[in-house]
């Protein structure tokens, strides 16, 4: 298994499979509350089996080159990760997410894995554009965005019904060249 380094803090990405469906479920229980609220991510993963499932879905994507997911591991826990929610390899497009619990709050650890995770998409696999969706609402998932040098594209009012409550949608992007002229 391979694990790279988010910095000198300890901080490691790594990739996260079905065999370790207890240790997610273990972490979606500790994020749930910062994750529920916006999208249905954590409530995908509400017993063993269905946290064995939703890594599996993430396994069959990667395996279809359509998406993939990691682990933030900081001293040994797993405490959040990163996604290529939506990766089209002959478009040159795709959707990177994320999502914390709160030992994980305020290290700049989703910050230091998106840009891991957008220089391979980038640099490795040639992708021209990588989007950002959040809740309007969700101040924190829109600040991420904001720290990565990603521009705002604009709303999609009231597109996302979620628990009853319609959310406006806000798109960010960067695209390559953007990314790279941002690296300097």
């Amino acid at each position: 298994m391979f694990a790279v380094s988010l910095g000198d803090d300890g901080a490691q990405l790594r990739p996260l499979e079905p065999w370790q469906a207890e240790e997610f479920l273990a972490h979606m229980d500790r994020a749930r509350g910062l994750v529920d609220p916006w999208v249905p991510f954590a409530a995908a993963a509400k017993d063993i089996d269905s946290a064995r499932s939703l890594l599996q879905r993430y396994a069959d994507k990667q395996a279809a080159d359509t998406g993939r997911l990691y682990g933030i591991w900081l001293d040994g826990t797993l405490v959040g990760g990163v996604m290529l929610r939506i990766f089209e390899a002959g478009t040159g497009n795709c959707e990177i997410g994320c999502w914390l619990e709160p030992a994980g709050e305020g290290r700049g650890l989703v910050n230091r894995a998106s840009r891991k995770l957008i220089d391979w998409a980038v640099d490795v696999r040639g992708m021209h554009r990588v989007e950002w969706v959040a809740s309007a609402a969700n101040t924190r998932s829109v600040a991420a965005a904001e720290r990565l040098g990603m521009t705002r594209d604009g709303v999609l009012r009231e597109s996302y019904l979620y628990r009853g409550v319609r959310h406006d949608q806000e798109i960010w992007s960067v695209l390559a060249s953007e990314w790279r002229a941002g690296r300097g």
